[in-house]
């Protein structure tokens, strides 16, 4: 399934020489993935509170393009320098999901917005997640499965964000994306057991 995660290899090699330079100043990747938590809490913060002001949307897409950056820089320096741990693990998967809803649940506080598909999408990201995760409890990979993966999930509402600060897209337009990217997660989530299940068994055929 086409995913804007099959361009992350390309993009890491842009980060690369900046992600040795972190670690030559002694930065880990723990401290990376926390970063990027906590940014995404305050920002998404930030806006919840001053909802009115719709140009303070725009803060969403340019966080999104940084966090993205932080996601490949706390990745890389894991496996390429030997930052690995189980610690780690669940800091990055916790920090994804916290900062996944602190930066959706943002829209449902703009005027004429429905709430009910700005939830939705926000339990469907963190279940798609979690459905990732349980990849190798059966014995396969975490599963990175599209069409509606962590950068797309950014990609798509980066740019509903953008609309919404500069005036072009209104409340009607923010619920048809919600609708259309609930959709989207939905499939994901069941995409990911799917081929979970399907790696497991190639692996284990009499399973």
């Amino acid at each position: 399934m086409i995913s804007i995660y099959q361009l992350k290899p390309r993009f890491q090699n842009l980060l690369r020489p900046l992600v040795q330079r972190l670690y030559d100043n002694g930065t880990t990747a723990n401290q990376i993935t926390v970063l990027a938590g906590v940014v995404s809490l305050l920002v998404g913060l930030l806006i919840a509170g001053f909802a009115q002001h719709l140009w303070l949307f725009a803060l969403i897409p340019l966080w999104m393009i940084l966090r993205m950056a932080l996601n490949a820089i706390d990745g890389m320096l894991a496996r390429e320098f030997g930052q690995q741990s189980r610690l780690g693990a669940y800091l990055n998967e916790l920090c994804d999901v916290i900062a996944d809803s602190a930066l959706i649940l943002p829209f449902a506080l703009i005027p004429g917005v429905s709430l009910v598909p700005v939830l939705l999408v926000t339990l469907l990201a963190v279940f798609s997640e979690y459905a990732g995760v349980l990849g190798p409890m059966i014995g396969a990979s975490r599963r990175y499965d599209g069409p509606m993966g962590k950068s797309d999930r950014a990609f798509v509402l980066g740019v509903l964000a953008m609309g919404v600060a500069l005036g072009w897209l209104g409340a009607g337009w923010v619920d048809v994306v919600m609708w259309l990217v609930a959709a989207l997660l939905a499939y994901t989530l069941i995409n990911r057991v799917r081929q979970g299940l399907k790696e497991e068994h190639s692996i284990s055929p009499s399973a």
